[in-house]
């Protein structure tokens, strides 16, 4: 796991440096024939990819992005109508029968169907129309690292070629050198913090949020704390009833619109009592945890899951599990 986070650098370097013919075709097509609508198909890690894509999509080209519920499709068999979608599947392997269903579905119906995959001879890639292959290179390690930096900075390429955002663009190619400059970084002090932690809140929000629901996972499945993700609104009805003293945050607070509020949020946390961990760049008060920002702010979460992943590596190791052999999990899971 450690290794494949510190080759992430080096996969996205390659994938930026493959298939702009493709990316700027399909862009193309997406400007010319805009979707009446655009869905997510994922799962685990790859779902929260999506989500970080969907939110860019919302936010900077102003169309509702829904994850779709592929039970719809493999349980249920809803006929869906489809003219006029796009369906957007995201995949590490591509094997999973519940991606490839229903990206054969919406094919088959006249969608526009787009898998980001890592296997570009998988099954869900001959499924799809299109195929923007993450060049993440074999990845063994059941936690997943390398794929989802890969599938954020994917998601992020598809959203400024649509939007023809040349500022993002060219952040994204400086984006190497940031995600290199962010694995020096030292999180240790979560190391030390949540070693005897059993439960543990992640805030995000706005881009932010996909990151902490990745976290959240990571902490489950390397560590074996009941970590849950939540925005920094949503937190505030109902969740905070959890809140006590000496009870464990994690908040990642990159730039943005959405970072004034996580701050304020995490001095509000401390006041009650809560231990929390505030990820936020150099400089900002009561951050224990540098953020690296990248040449754009929508791609600043990118460099910080790229800190958080040596961390929670280091805190396995620390609470004496290997993060390399999680309890009950396989690197391919096959749900229907």
């Amino acid at each position: 796991m450690l290794e494949e986070s510190r080759e992430a650098p080096q996969a996205v370097a390659r994938q930026l440096a493959a298939d702009a013919p493709t990316y700027a075709t399909l862009a193309t097509q997406l400007r010319d024939m805009p979707p009446q609508g655009v869905l997510t198909v994922a799962r685990g890690s790859s779902d929260h990819a999506a989500h970080y894509m969907a939110y860019l999509v919302m936010a900077r080209l102003g169309r509702l992005v829904t994850s779709l519920p592929m039970s719809l499709v493999t349980l249920y068999q809803s006929q869906l109508q489809c003219e006029g979608l796009v369906s957007i599947a995201f995949s590490q392997s591509g094997q999973s029968p519940d991606l490839v269903s229903p990206t054969r579905f919406f094919r088959q119906g006249g969608a526009r169907t787009v898998a980001i995959v890592n296997q570009p001879d998988s099954p869900l890639a001959e499924a799809a129309q299109w195929v923007l292959p993450l060049h993440a290179g074999p990845e063994r390690s059941v936690a997943a690292t390398k794929s989802y930096i890969t599938q954020l900075v994917a998601g992020a390429r598809l959203v400024a070629g649509w939007g023809g955002d040349a500022r993002l663009h060219d952040a994204l190619h400086d984006l190497p050198s940031s995600l290199t400059r962010a694995l020096d970084v030292d999180w240790s002090p979560a190391v030390e913090v949540l070693r005897g932690a059993d439960r543990l809140f992640v805030i995000g929000r706005g881009t932010g949020l996909a990151i902490a629901m990745e976290a959240a996972l990571k902490f489950k499945e390397t560590c074996g704390i009941q970590a849950e993700a939540f925005s920094g609104a949503e937190v505030k009805h109902g969740p905070m009833a959890l809140v006590e003293e000496g009870y464990p945050l994690l908040v990642f607070a990159p730039r943005g619109p959405a970072q004034a509020g996580l701050i304020a949020l995490a001095a509000e946390m401390r006041e009650r009592g809560a231990r929390v961990l505030l990820a936020a760049p150099l400089g900002t008060p009561g951050a224990e945890l540098p953020l690296v920002p990248a040449g754009h702010e929508d791609l600043d979460p990118v460099a910080a899951v790229q800190s958080f992943y040596p961390m929670v590596e280091a805190l396995a190791r620390a609470r004496g599990l290997d993060p390399d052999m999680p309890r009950h999990l396989a690197k391919v899971t096959r749900t229907h």
